[in-house]
């Protein structure tokens, strides 16, 4: 492939696709349940190439990207995505630039990321700056649909599989939750980091005395113990939870602003953050240097193919998600979406843009929109 760019390519246009896709069986969390999972895909053309890039949302974000997005990228220059991003943004001033407007930037990001990196022949790690080969992952599902032998099959094979932590879904069921756990643990052994996430099902008084009873089977992660809007009770959450246990969230800003209040608020031990959430690839490295800036860690929320590339050039990164809808319906519609290795996930160093293509007959029968 040819590396030079003209020096007048320009983006030419957007195609947006929404693709439906159903679980392999029912799901549920703390506070949710749901038998799909949605991806708005976003392809930009520029250069005589095309970017793909995508966010897992409701389809009315792919209304938003043709209506209000699209006009606002066409003609500009295929390298300039900060530019791009800035004037995305803007334009979404009135529509409020948070929520599912920062999902349909985050969309046309990452795809505008792909592109510029295609068209110069690296992947988009190499032009964000590796700073490491591959990413730690832990393996993500034990939904609280599950029953206890599902439960301890999925945890266990990730495990087997070389992925040395694993996380599963509480709060549906709190006199459940302990013996849930309890498997979870026998699945696993102990050598595994075993990790809880509650999607904000309960108080600060509750997550608490359920914190307890999870340290004794020794989880170290408590992902949002109460909702991630209630930043005080996160603090009161993380300032008596048990030694060695840490308390994350982040997963639901969609800002620069968000993220910074939780690391203002000391409320978090570890930041999530979703690349398909806070506006992108040029969102996420915000994310970045605020956790450098508060001295706190950083792990991706879901979404691992786009996740593999950036948390290999940050600085804060401590892990992805390899979560079981994602990796699932990335290996299904995306041809070279990546597996991990030993635990760790690797971008490829040998393909440009994120390595990945759509696979478009295999996609077209899951195409809603």
């Amino acid at each position: 492939m040819n590396a030079t760019v003209a020096a007048d390519a320009v983006v030419e246009r957007l195609d947006v696709g929404v693709y439906t896709v159903p679980t392999d069986r029912p799901e549920a969390d703390g506070t949710l349940s749901w038998d799909s999972t949605t991806m708005v895909l976003v392809e930009v053309h520029g250069g005589a190439q095309s970017g793909l890039g995508w966010t897992y949302a409701p389809a009315a974000v792919a209304g938003l990207i043709r209506g209000k997005l699209a006009d606002v990228v066409a003609g500009r220059d295929v390298l300039d995505v900060p530019a791009a991003w800035a004037a995305m943004t803007g334009a979404l001033r009135n529509a409020v630039t948070s929520g599912l407007s920062a999902f349909a930037v985050a969309a046309v990001d990452v795809a505008l990321w792909d592109l510029k990196a295609r068209l110069l022949d690296v992947p988009v790690v190499a032009l964000l700056g590796r700073r490491r080969d591959a990413v730690p992952v832990y393996g993500s599902g034990g939904f609280t649909s599950y029953s206890l032998p599902e439960l301890q099959a999925q945890l266990a094979g990730w495990a087997a599989e070389g992925i040395p932590r694993v996380k599963m879904k509480v709060g549906s069921d709190a006199g459940a939750d302990p013996g849930r756990v309890r498997a979870a643990r026998e699945a696993v052994g102990d050598d595994v980091e075993l990790m809880v996430d509650a999607n904000g099902a309960w108080s600060p008084v509750e997550a608490l005395a359920m914190a307890q009873r999870f340290a004794e089977c020794g989880v170290t992660w408590f992902e949002e113990p109460v909702s991630s809007d209630d930043v005080e009770g996160l603090c009161h959450v993380r300032s008596r939870a048990p030694a060695g246990m840490a308390v994350a969230a982040g997963e639901y800003a969609t800002d620069a602003y968000g993220l910074r209040r939780l690391l203002e608020a000391d409320a978090v031990d570890v930041l999530q953050g979703d690349v398909t959430r806070c506006g992108g690839i040029s969102g996420l490295l915000r994310a970045d240097g605020l956790c450098q800036a508060y001295g706190r860690a950083f792990s991706a929320h879901c979404c691992p193919t786009i996740h593999a590339h950036v948390c290999a050039s940050m600085q804060s990164a401590l892990h992805l998600e390899w979560f079981h809808d994602h990796a699932r319906l990335e290996a299904m519609l995306l041809d070279g979406a990546p597996q991990p290795h030993e635990g760790r996930l690797r971008p490829d160093p040998g393909t440009p843009g994120l390595g990945v293509e759509l696979k478009r007959s295999d996609a077209e029968r899951f195409r809603t929109g």
